[in-house]
């Protein structure tokens, strides 16, 4: 890995990335979670910074459209050498704005050249069918761009939940509009310009405005842009869902939602609390595919929690970027707050505290509630935070009925010894995507990736969902000759 310093402050230091690095109207520090210091210094877009972006990304669009497949594949070959190249820069910066601990970083890093690799096969397959037609016609069925799309990403994995729609959505030939959160606009946008534009892609097709509310309602309601993808919080997102159907624009929400994480009587409990603890605490709970409800069998209770809370207690918790510590800190005083809220008014309501349920700064301990059910906030709603929420069942029935006692979830687990029963119990579930013998936080890059009901609007991203996410259906027919008809 080379030493050299990759990442140009000088860049987007007040600057926006939309026609080139530009002065920005207003501008906004970026704080480290973990210790409260100012890390860089970016361009804040307004709204109608979406204007200017939506004219130059349609201009530019239709030429990269027209590249030949080969050019547009070998942008994202060349993206991916440069993350690569600087993998362990890229990785330490993305773990201190995003509050993680460093192999999270490094994961990200990690899934951003697999993203590259995966866009970069895009151009060079089928993109379309030659149907059945008469004598002297062909009929074509192909998929075509949208033309310009919005993105709008979270804070949690900024650059895994951006790339993973703008490289699919630019390697189909659209061009992009880029909101992050404005708490990671680095590691959810301008880090990606930056990698672009050295990759090669051509000016006008790629625009990065890290902005608040205000710049997110412009981009939806922007004329020019076509579709919107949007991963965030179950409000905001029919918010936008609202927005765009009323514009008729194609929208995939992605919610996440309250997952469940079956465990059975049969299941080894060091297995079992081993992958409860990782499915609820990895990145503080700050996932969407986060084991929120951790439904265990009544027999095999007590041994879960007793492994759990000595989990809890002796889990370290602190700078991620030191490489000391398993958790970091919340994002920010408002995701804290959040959280803490929600802990302590469902232990109100009934739920027994069994070990954190505290915090110093932004730093919130390991949780482990217990006696949680419907009607508790944590039940309830995703807590997105680092809270084990149990709950026990006495049969694979009650099970079932507890995972789908919910708005809609994104994942779901089940852990037995016997596969045939995890199996039949999973193919009951409610989620989009469903884990047996595994918590709930995975994802493989190349899965479509969604869910029904409060944790989307049942599209999905990745693998075979690209396709049908990113291109519509065009048709198509060719006549050797004019012929005249009966009129």
């Amino acid at each position: 890995m080379t030493t050299s310093s990759f990442l140009n402050h000088a860049l987007w230091r007040e600057h926006l990335y939309s026609g080139g690095w530009r002065s920005a109207s207003a501008t906004a520090d970026v704080i480290e979670p973990a210790t409260g210091t100012v890390l860089t210094r970016t361009g804040r877009a307004v709204a109608a910074d979406v204007a200017h972006a939506a004219e130059q990304a349609a201009s530019a669009q239709a030429a990269w459209a027209a590249q030949s497949p080969r050019e547009r594949a070998g942008v994202f070959l060349r993206a991916a050498a440069i993350f690569q190249q600087h993998l362990d820069e890229l990785a330490l910066y993305v773990t201190r704005e995003t509050g993680a601990i460093l192999p999270k970083g490094q994961h990200e890093l990690r899934e951003a050249i697999t993203f590259c690799h995966i866009a970069a096969a895009m151009p060079m397959q089928a993109q379309g069918q030659v149907l059945p037609s008469g004598a002297g016609r062909l009929s074509i069925a192909r998929r075509v761009p949208h033309g310009v799309v919005g993105v709008i990403s979270p804070f949690n994995f900024p650059l895994i939940l951006t790339l993973r729609v703008v490289a699919p959505a630019l390697a189909a030939g659209n061009a992009v509009i880029i909101k992050p959160d404005p708490r990671t606009p680095v590691s959810g946008g301008l880090l990606i310009a930056q990698v672009f534009e050295q990759a090669g892609l051509p000016a006008g097709v790629l625009h990065v405005l890290p902005g608040g509310a205000d710049v997110g309602e412009a981009l939806v309601t922007e004329p020019r842009v076509a579709m919107i993808s949007f991963t965030g919080s179950v409000g905001v997102g029919r918010r936008i869902g609202e927005l765009a159907g009323k514009h008729l624009k194609k929208v995939s929400l992605e919610l996440g939602g309250s997952n469940a994480l079956i465990v059975l009587d049969d299941a080894d409990p060091d297995v079992a609390a081993s992958n409860i603890a990782w499915g609820a605490w990895l990145h503080q709970g700050q996932i969407c595919m986060a084991s929120n409800r951790v439904l265990v069998h009544e027999a095999i209770a007590p041994a879960i929690i007793e492994r759990l809370v000595a989990k809890a207690t002796h889990l370290p918790v602190g700078n991620g970027a030191t490489g000391q510590v398993a958790l970091g800190p919340l994002i920010d005083e408002r995701q804290r707050d959040l959280v803490h809220a929600a802990v302590h008014a469902s232990v109100k309501a009934g739920a027994q505290l069994l070990a954190g349920g505290s915090y110093e700064g932004l730093f919130y301990r390991p949780t482990v509630l217990s006696g949680v059910r419907r009607g508790m906030p944590t039940f309830d709603d995703e807590t997105f935070g680092p809270v084990v929420n149990l709950a026990t069942f006495s049969s694979d029935d009650d099970a079932v009925a507890l995972a789908n006692d919910s708005h809609g979830g994104l994942a779901a687990g089940v852990i037995s010894a016997s596969v045939g029963r995890a199996l039949a119990i999973g193919n009951r579930l409610k989620a989009g995507m469903v884990h047996i013998n595994d918590q709930t936080v995975n994802d493989d890059a190349v899965n479509p990736f969604g869910g029904p009901g409060a944790a989307g609007n049942g599209n999905s991203h990745g693998g075979p969902g690209d396709w049908e996410q990113f291109t519509t259906w065009q048709w198509l027919t060719v006549k050797d000759a004019a012929t005249p008809f009966p009129f």
